[in-house]
């Protein structure tokens, strides 16, 4: 079954070419013969060299010993640790030609189910016995991909497979430029006498992955937070003019929501509950390990070199456990934190909205006065029209005694020397009525002044309070401590 689903993905990836080298490391029982090579394959000069590497032909064949010198184990490894293509990561694409890295699997007897984990997400490890019984081998899969960044995908594998007949891991190792791939290759170089252990190269991955940048990204997301919390919450422990969310005297909303968002990802970043479960994997795969080469003479058995490097690798993950969760619980801190000051800042914005909503009712307020006023201006109109009825009114009355049109048809229409009469009555009248209508108009506007004022007054003074009242409740940090000091009195 596992032989069918290996070639059937295989033939479904898609191929990326990468710089691909070797690395070997032999121990002996005469330490004068150990070695560590590492050379680039020259597959442009030597297209063999590849297949030589792999099943251990030509200039790769194993050395003939001196009688009485036995190998006592080693590491072969196929690397690629500075992968450059785009797609190096990605889900269903290998770093190989379909054939080379068929032949790499089988001759290297790594683990056929790591081509179905070219999707998986996060850091992963699995870690199993091989069916052959004659000559076990411990087959061990470490990977971790991250999203696209700039582009490229990012991330580092590690397939190795340990013979428990020869003492040899073999293996295919590769990573991009922002793993640590090649100096956790420069560290293993660095103990080669102890590469026998197959656990090995998959606990200084761990090591640098969970490297101190881990913890000071924590202290750093802290730090921030205390930025955001001065900010929000007006604490005094940093001054203003230090601040980057404090403007012409103004608070820089927009800035705080975004940076929120941000610091809460920084927080989240190699969030240690998937690291905990790394650490179990390796646990129990190095119970695996030593359950069965503890019998066997090669690995010198309880007391040897190898069981110390056991034990010293147990204490290790045991390290990175309670590490770990010290970073969960600074970790859990930290976004309790963030939670109480979205909320205050969602507060504060609410309070802005609804300052905005009190701003908008009194420009309605205005608005439906200058709606009475053009009504009143209507009005206006109808107040000149009356202006000329008690003309029109005297005209009509003055009419029957002041003008004479007829004349009895013998001469021209005459007019009573009394129509003075009429323009002494009407334009005194006309002129009082006028007067009377402005000095009730002028009247009127100052009254509409004073009220427009005692709605700005209002709206200032309901703010005040609005805001007072909250952040006495909610924000103030003397309040909450005083209260504190008093309970605990």
């Amino acid at each position: 079954m596992d032989d069918y689903m290996f070639q059937r993905y295989v033939k479904d990836c898609r191929c990326v070419t990468e710089a691909t080298s070797y690395l070997e490391i032999y121990n002996y029982t005469d330490p004068s013969l150990n070695c560590i090579e590492e050379h680039r394959f020259r597959l442009d000069e030597l297209p063999d060299e590849f297949q030589n590497f792999l099943y251990r032909r030509g200039a790769f064949e194993a050395p003939k010993l001196k009688p009485g010198v036995e190998c006592l184990g080693g590491i072969r490894l196929v690397l690629q640790q500075n992968a450059q293509q785009n797609d190096t990561f990605s889900p269903r694409y290998i770093s190989l030609t379909h054939k080379n890295y068929e032949d790499m699997v089988r001759a290297l007897r790594l683990p056929f189910r790591a081509i179905e984990g070219t999707s998986v997400v996060g850091p992963f490890f699995w870690s199993a016995f091989d069916q052959d019984d004659d000559d076990p081998h411990l087959q061990i899969i470490f990977r971790k991909s991250d999203v696209r960044k700039k582009g490229k995908t990012r991330g580092w594998e590690l397939m190795l497979s340990h013979s428990f007949r020869t003492g040899i891991t073999t293996g295919f190792a590769k990573g991009t430029p922002s793993s640590d791939m090649v100096e956790s290759i420069k560290h293993m170089k660095a103990c080669a006498e102890q590469v026998m252990h197959p656990l090995l190269l998959p606990v200084i991955i761990l090591s640098h992955d969970l490297s101190g940048a881990n913890d000071q990204k924590q202290r750093d997301a802290r730090e921030w937070l205390r930025r955001l919390e001065h900010a929000v919450s007006m604490r005094n422990e940093i001054n203003e003019d230090e601040s980057p969310y404090f403007k012409e005297e103004m608070v820089d909303l927009d800035q705080i929501n975004r940076d929120l968002v941000e610091c809460h990802s920084q927080v989240l970043w190699k969030r240690p509950q998937a690291y905990q479960e790394i650490l179990a994997g390796m646990n129990k795969s190095m119970v695996d390990f030593w359950d069965k080469a503890a019998a066997d003479e090669r690995y010198g058995g309880q007391g040897g070199e190898i069981h110390k490097l056991q034990r010293s690798m147990l204490a290790r993950m045991d390290f990175y456990h309670a590490k770990l969760k010290g970073i969960e619980n600074y970790a859990h801190t930290t976004l309790e934190r963030l939670s109480i000051q979205r909320a205050a800042l969602y507060n504060i914005i609410a309070q802005k909205e609804s300052k905005l909503g009190l701003t908008m009712a009194g420009e309605q307020r205005r608005l439906a006065h200058a709606a009475k006023r053009d009504s009143t201006s209507m009005k206006t109109l109808s107040l000149l029209g009356a202006i000329f009825l008690p003309a029109s009114y005297l005209a009509s009355l003055f009419s029957m005694t002041f003008f004479n049109f007829q004349n009895g048809g013998d001469g021209p229409p005459t007019i009573s020397p009394d129509l003075w009469i009429y323009f002494v009555i009407t334009v005194p009248l006309t002129a009082a009525i006028v007067l009377v209508w402005r000095w009730w108009d002028k009247r009127r506007e100052h009254k509409y002044q004073e009220e427009d004022t005692i709605i700005e007054l209002g709206i200032d003074k309901m703010e005040a309070q609005i805001m007072a009242t909250m952040r006495k409740r909610t924000m103030s940090k003397a309040r909450t401590w005083d209260s504190t000091t008093n309970k605990a009195q």
